[in-house]
């Protein structure tokens, strides 16, 4: 659920870009090198529910539709897209993807599931209500994040770029360059159109940033560090991703790799 006032009014919060990138895999910054803090209006969240998720499952994608989660996971011989109740976190339904290929982002389009492959370049369309496969479409390059505005399908890549492609052949339509106070912003994950914008998982952090989708430049940074301190991983590649939104309800869900948790989250009126 996001608050009316995350219009982003109201003075902006100094953040360093190190702060993004400390958190960042080594030699995986997710900004360029800064000359100067970045100047972006900086949000806190409160935690309105938790609900179980399921620890073995490598979140990749992670959205919302009729009533229940739909959830892409990753790693080798272990990727599958599911249907997940929220209530308890169980699996109602799963399609497996080729024990070869990695799954990655995940995105409705009509009465499809698309979801992506990191390295081989092949998208699986499956149907939304039974999960059985209706046909795969190409694409170059890796596939990380997905998600749709509902006119094209919007995929990031790990780089400073969110693609915009045709949501019937993946065609891309062109690209966007996500920046913050200018400098480029890479690693961006896990995304979600959430009120004309795009929420977007920084890799390896605990935020994440809100970009208009039009000129790609980040307006906001939401810090979740508190719910990464709550799950208290080990495992280093168990970070904050997947978020989905009820636009029903107007809620926002978010969890991570590996993570017990899923919460339901509240974005702050006001920057910090």
């Amino acid at each position: 659920m996001i608050a009316a006032g995350f219009a982003l009014a109201g003075p902006a919060v100094l953040v360093s870009s190190s702060s993004l990138s400390s958190a960042a895999q080594a030699g995986q910054g997710a900004v360029a090198a800064p000359r100067e803090p970045t100047r972006v209006p900086v949000f806190s969240a409160t935690i309105v529910a938790r609900y179980p998720h399921d620890r073995t499952a490598f979140t990749e994608g992670l959205l919302w539709h009729d009533g229940a989660l739909y959830e892409s996971t990753g790693q080798e011989r272990q990727s599958d897209v599911r249907r997940v109740s929220l209530k308890d976190g169980k699996i109602l339904a799963k399609a497996r993807i080729d024990p070869a290929q990695f799954g990655e982002g995940l995105a409705l389009w009509k009465d499809q599931l698309v979801s992506l492959t990191w390295h081989d370049g092949i998208a699986h369309r499956w149907d939304v209500r039974t999960l059985k496969p209706k046909g795969q479409n190409r694409y170059t390059g890796e596939g990380w994040g997905l998600t749709s505005d509902g006119v094209s399908l919007l995929q990031s890549d790990g780089s400073s770029d969110i693609i915009v492609r045709d949501p019937l052949t993946l065609a891309e339509r062109k690209r966007v360059a996500v920046t913050i106070d200018g400098r480029p912003l890479r690693d961006i994950n896990e995304l979600e159109y959430v009120h004309g914008a795009l929420l977007a998982n920084v890799w390896h952090t605990g935020f994440l940033v809100r970009i208009d989708p039009g000129s790609g430049k980040v307006t906001a940074v939401i810090d979740l560090r508190p719910l990464v301190a709550e799950v208290a991983a080990t495992d280093r590649e168990a970070v904050l991703n997947g978020i989905a939104w009820d636009a029903k309800a107007d809620r926002l869900f978010v969890t991570g790799k590996y993570w017990p948790t899923l919460f339901e989250i509240k974005i702050a009126a006001k920057p910090q």
